[in-house]
Protein backbone atom coordinates (compact mmCIF):
# COMPACT_ATOMS: atom_id res chain seq x y z
CA UNK A 1 0.00 0.00 0.00
CA UNK A 2 1.71 3.63 -0.75
CA UNK A 3 1.45 6.66 1.18
CA UNK A 4 -1.88 7.95 -0.95
CA UNK A 5 -3.94 4.65 -0.26
CA UNK A 6 -2.76 5.32 3.27
CA UNK A 7 -3.95 8.59 3.82
CA UNK A 8 -7.48 7.35 1.49
CA UNK A 9 -7.63 4.44 4.29
CA UNK A 10 -7.34 6.66 7.22
CA UNK A 11 -10.14 9.17 5.70
CA UNK A 12 -12.47 7.86 3.82
CA UNK A 13 -12.30 3.44 4.09
CA UNK A 14 -15.20 2.39 6.00
CA UNK A 15 -17.19 -1.02 6.69
CA UNK A 16 -20.25 -2.51 4.73
CA UNK A 17 -22.95 -0.55 5.03
CA UNK A 18 -22.03 2.30 6.37
CA UNK A 19 -20.10 5.50 5.15
CA UNK A 20 -17.29 7.80 6.27
CA UNK A 21 -17.00 9.62 2.49
CA UNK A 22 -19.88 12.31 2.47
CA UNK A 23 -19.02 14.38 -0.81
CA UNK A 24 -20.86 17.93 -1.96
CA UNK A 25 -20.40 18.44 -5.91
CA UNK A 26 -21.90 21.81 -7.72
CA UNK A 27 -21.61 20.87 -11.70
CA UNK A 28 -23.31 22.74 -14.66
CA UNK A 29 -20.89 25.45 -14.15
CA UNK A 30 -18.63 24.56 -11.32
CA UNK A 31 -18.89 27.35 -9.10
CA UNK A 32 -16.79 28.25 -6.50
CA UNK A 33 -17.81 31.41 -5.52
CA UNK A 34 -21.00 28.89 -4.24
CA UNK A 35 -19.39 25.93 -2.99
CA UNK A 36 -16.58 28.43 -1.28
CA UNK A 37 -19.31 29.31 0.93
CA UNK A 38 -19.73 25.98 2.32
CA UNK A 39 -16.18 24.95 2.56
CA UNK A 40 -16.18 28.42 5.17
CA UNK A 41 -19.03 27.96 6.49
CA UNK A 42 -18.60 24.46 8.13
CA UNK A 43 -15.42 25.62 9.70
CA UNK A 44 -16.65 29.08 10.87
CA UNK A 45 -20.36 27.88 11.69
CA UNK A 46 -19.94 24.39 12.31
CA UNK A 47 -16.75 24.18 13.78
CA UNK A 48 -15.95 21.20 11.45
CA UNK A 49 -12.23 20.47 10.31
CA UNK A 50 -11.79 21.76 6.64
CA UNK A 51 -13.48 19.44 4.08
CA UNK A 52 -11.02 18.28 0.98
CA UNK A 53 -11.66 20.21 -2.14
CA UNK A 54 -11.45 18.43 -5.83
CA UNK A 55 -12.22 18.56 -9.31
CA UNK A 56 -14.82 16.22 -10.35
CA UNK A 57 -12.46 15.34 -13.71
CA UNK A 58 -15.80 16.61 -15.74
CA UNK A 59 -17.96 19.36 -15.06
CA UNK A 60 -17.95 19.93 -11.08
CA UNK A 61 -16.09 20.84 -7.53
CA UNK A 62 -16.12 18.76 -4.77
CA UNK A 63 -16.24 19.09 -0.77
CA UNK A 64 -15.10 15.87 0.54
CA UNK A 65 -15.78 14.94 4.34
CA UNK A 66 -14.65 12.66 6.36
CA UNK A 67 -16.21 10.99 9.62
CA UNK A 68 -14.08 9.52 11.79
CA UNK A 69 -16.62 7.08 12.95
CA UNK A 70 -19.08 5.58 9.75
CA UNK A 71 -22.09 6.42 10.06
CA UNK A 72 -25.61 5.14 8.33
CA UNK A 73 -26.13 5.95 4.31
CA UNK A 74 -29.36 7.56 5.63
CA UNK A 75 -27.89 9.15 8.50
CA UNK A 76 -25.06 10.64 5.89
CA UNK A 77 -27.62 11.79 3.34
CA UNK A 78 -29.24 13.85 5.71
CA UNK A 79 -26.01 15.39 6.78
CA UNK A 80 -25.56 16.86 3.14
CA UNK A 81 -28.79 17.39 2.54
CA UNK A 82 -29.24 20.12 5.76
CA UNK A 83 -25.98 21.51 4.61
CA UNK A 84 -27.46 21.99 0.72
CA UNK A 85 -30.54 23.71 2.71
CA UNK A 86 -28.54 25.75 5.02
CA UNK A 87 -25.95 26.88 2.64
CA UNK A 88 -26.70 26.04 -1.20
CA UNK A 89 -31.02 27.18 -0.74
CA UNK A 90 -30.74 29.36 -3.51
CA UNK A 91 -28.90 26.96 -6.15
CA UNK A 92 -30.54 25.04 -8.79
CA UNK A 93 -31.37 21.43 -7.16
CA UNK A 94 -30.05 19.51 -10.69
CA UNK A 95 -26.24 20.99 -9.74
CA UNK A 96 -26.03 19.88 -6.77
CA UNK A 97 -24.69 16.31 -6.08
CA UNK A 98 -24.52 14.57 -2.96
CA UNK A 99 -23.14 11.18 -2.40
CA UNK A 100 -22.32 9.22 0.17
CA UNK A 101 -20.28 6.22 -1.82
CA UNK A 102 -18.63 8.30 -4.13
CA UNK A 103 -15.43 6.69 -6.55
CA UNK A 104 -12.03 7.23 -5.58
CA UNK A 105 -9.83 10.32 -6.17
CA UNK A 106 -8.02 10.40 -8.17
CA UNK A 107 -9.73 8.37 -11.20
CA UNK A 108 -9.58 9.14 -15.35
CA UNK A 109 -12.67 9.63 -16.83
CA UNK A 110 -13.08 7.49 -19.93
CA UNK A 111 -14.76 9.36 -21.97
CA UNK A 112 -12.31 12.58 -21.73
CA UNK A 113 -9.35 11.21 -20.66
CA UNK A 114 -9.38 14.00 -18.21
CA UNK A 115 -8.60 13.70 -14.35
CA UNK A 116 -10.49 14.19 -11.23
CA UNK A 117 -7.86 14.96 -8.29
CA UNK A 118 -7.71 16.74 -4.55
CA UNK A 119 -6.24 20.40 -5.15
CA UNK A 120 -5.28 22.98 -2.33
CA UNK A 121 -8.28 25.46 -1.65
CA UNK A 122 -6.59 28.85 -3.19
CA UNK A 123 -6.23 26.49 -6.22
CA UNK A 124 -9.83 26.20 -6.07
CA UNK A 125 -11.00 29.24 -8.06
CA UNK A 126 -8.66 27.97 -11.09
CA UNK A 127 -10.67 25.06 -12.30
CA UNK A 128 -13.88 26.63 -12.46
CA UNK A 129 -13.72 26.66 -16.11
CA UNK A 130 -11.71 23.28 -16.26
CA UNK A 131 -12.78 21.04 -13.40
CA UNK A 132 -10.10 18.06 -14.41
CA UNK A 133 -6.80 17.70 -14.60
CA UNK A 134 -5.29 17.03 -18.30
CA UNK A 135 -2.59 14.30 -16.95
CA UNK A 136 -2.43 12.02 -13.98
CA UNK A 137 -1.82 13.74 -10.94
CA UNK A 138 1.04 12.64 -8.67
CA UNK A 139 0.23 10.25 -6.03
CA UNK A 140 3.01 12.06 -3.52
CA UNK A 141 1.02 15.28 -4.14
CA UNK A 142 -2.50 13.85 -3.55
CA UNK A 143 -1.40 12.26 -0.40
CA UNK A 144 0.29 15.88 0.66
CA UNK A 145 -3.23 17.05 0.39
CA UNK A 146 -4.93 14.50 2.10
CA UNK A 147 -2.27 14.42 5.05
CA UNK A 148 -3.53 17.97 5.96
CA UNK A 149 -7.19 16.68 6.22
CA UNK A 150 -9.21 15.76 9.23
CA UNK A 151 -12.12 13.35 10.37
CA UNK A 152 -15.05 14.72 11.95
CA UNK A 153 -14.84 13.73 15.56
CA UNK A 154 -18.75 11.93 16.63
CA UNK A 155 -19.40 14.85 19.12
CA UNK A 156 -18.89 16.99 16.58
CA UNK A 157 -20.65 15.60 13.96
CA UNK A 158 -23.78 15.28 16.22
CA UNK A 159 -23.50 19.24 17.09
CA UNK A 160 -23.29 20.13 13.48
CA UNK A 161 -26.11 17.87 12.74
CA UNK A 162 -27.77 19.64 15.91
CA UNK A 163 -27.23 23.33 14.53
CA UNK A 164 -28.11 22.51 11.06
CA UNK A 165 -31.59 21.19 11.96
CA UNK A 166 -34.54 23.01 10.44
CA UNK A 167 -36.12 25.40 12.82
CA UNK A 168 -39.52 24.33 14.11
CA UNK A 169 -42.45 27.30 12.68
CA UNK A 170 -43.47 30.06 14.79
CA UNK A 171 -47.00 29.45 16.55
CA UNK A 172 -49.16 32.04 17.45
CA UNK A 173 -49.66 31.78 21.30
CA UNK A 174 -52.68 29.91 22.61
CA UNK A 175 -55.51 31.60 24.20
CA UNK A 176 -57.72 30.84 26.65
CA UNK A 177 -61.51 30.21 26.05
CA UNK A 178 -63.67 33.11 25.55
CA UNK A 179 -60.52 35.13 25.65
CA UNK A 180 -60.19 38.07 22.53
CA UNK A 181 -57.14 39.31 20.90
CA UNK A 182 -56.29 42.89 22.27
CA UNK A 183 -57.54 45.45 19.39
CA UNK A 184 -56.58 49.12 18.74
CA UNK A 185 -59.81 50.90 18.24
CA UNK A 186 -58.56 53.47 15.91
CA UNK A 187 -57.33 50.82 13.82
CA UNK A 188 -60.28 49.00 13.86
CA UNK A 189 -62.20 51.94 13.00
CA UNK A 190 -59.89 53.03 10.36
CA UNK A 191 -59.86 49.81 8.38
CA UNK A 192 -63.74 49.57 8.68
CA UNK A 193 -63.73 52.86 7.36
CA UNK A 194 -60.93 52.01 3.93
CA UNK A 195 -62.97 48.74 3.41
CA UNK A 196 -64.76 48.79 0.27
CA UNK A 197 -66.92 45.84 1.19
CA UNK A 198 -68.59 46.83 4.43
CA UNK A 199 -71.57 48.56 3.85
CA UNK A 200 -71.35 52.46 3.43
CA UNK A 201 -73.88 53.06 6.61
CA UNK A 202 -71.28 50.86 8.98
CA UNK A 203 -68.25 53.27 7.43
CA UNK A 204 -69.98 56.60 7.68
CA UNK A 205 -70.74 55.36 11.57
CA UNK A 206 -66.99 54.85 11.32
CA UNK A 207 -65.77 58.01 10.18
CA UNK A 208 -67.86 60.00 12.80
CA UNK A 209 -66.22 58.05 15.34
CA UNK A 210 -62.81 58.80 14.38
CA UNK A 211 -63.73 62.32 13.97
CA UNK A 212 -65.65 62.18 17.23
CA UNK A 213 -62.61 60.79 18.64
CA UNK A 214 -59.49 62.80 16.91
Amino acid sequence: MNRLQSEWQRLYAAGSGDVRALVLELARPADWDALGQVWRGVQADLQLPAPGIAVSGTDGLQLWFSLQQAVSTTRAADFLARLQGRYMAGIAPGRVKAGTRPPAVPMQDAATGNWSAFIAPDLAPVFVDTPWLDIQPGAEGQADLLARLESIKPTAFDAAMQQLQPAAPETPPLRAAGETADVDPRRFLQRVLNDETVALALRIEAAKALLKNS
